[in-house]
This record gives C-alpha cells, structure tokens and sequence, in this order.
C-alpha cells in the first residue's frame, strides 16, 4: 500500500528561474532596498506550488508591509557592519511564517477533533 503524501511540490525549474532572476535583478539594481519585493515574489511562488493534506497554501505578505521595518533593519546592518543580520534572519523568517495560510481556510483541530479529556 502506498504511503500517504501529506506534503506536495509542483514547481518547476522555468518558473524558479524566471522569478528568482526577477528578485535578483529587483535587489541588485536598488542596493537591496527593495529587497521585500523580491522576498514577496519568492515565497508566493514557492506558496502557489505548496500544498499540505490537499490544501494549497497562499502568501498574503505584502512588499510595502514588510518595507518599514526592512528599511530598518538594512540600515541597522550597515551601522553594525553586518552584526544585526543574526536579528534579521529570525525576524525576517516569522514574517513569511505568519503571512504564509492555507488558501481554504481549515477548521482549528479543537472543533472537530474528539475531547479526550472531557471523557475521564
């Protein structure tokens, strides 16, 4: 009997190119500035292609959400020569957690999971 694929990728190679060349050439040409843009292209990409348990995930960040705070954290990596990018990272990486949902949204598991503790 098969195993069960909760995790499912559809992307391909022409469309990663196409979309990691356009952040790289958005990043370039701005010094990085405009870094949240290609951050946005990328993980909508990777989210469009994504799916868990059937349920396709979606990206709902935006670029000028995240613009502020990036602003701010570019020049505070450049004031530090580099230091404060150990606080980018995470921080950067909770951003696209909390913007990446599924594109159904799906029940909280206490609705119609079963009460273990209320039987004993």
């Amino acid at each position: 009997m098969p195993k069960a694929t909760r995790f499912s990728f559809d992307g391909g190679a022409a469309t990663y190119v196409g979309t990691a060349i356009l952040g790289i050439l958005i990043t370039t040409l701005t010094l990085g500035i405009c870094y949240p843009f290609a951050v946005v292209l990328t993980e909508r990409w990777r989210c469009k292609h994504t799916s868990i348990d059937g349920q396709r995930l979606v990206f709902t960040g935006t670029a000028i959400g995240l613009f502020g705070r990036w602003v701010l954290w570019w020049f505070l990596t450049v004031v530090t020569f580099g230091i404060f990018l150990f606080w980018v990272v995470p921080r950067l990486q909770q951003w696209r957690t909390v913007n990446t949902n599924f594109a159904v949204p799906v029940a909280p598991i206490s609705s119609w999971a079963p009460n273990v503790l209320a039987a004993s």
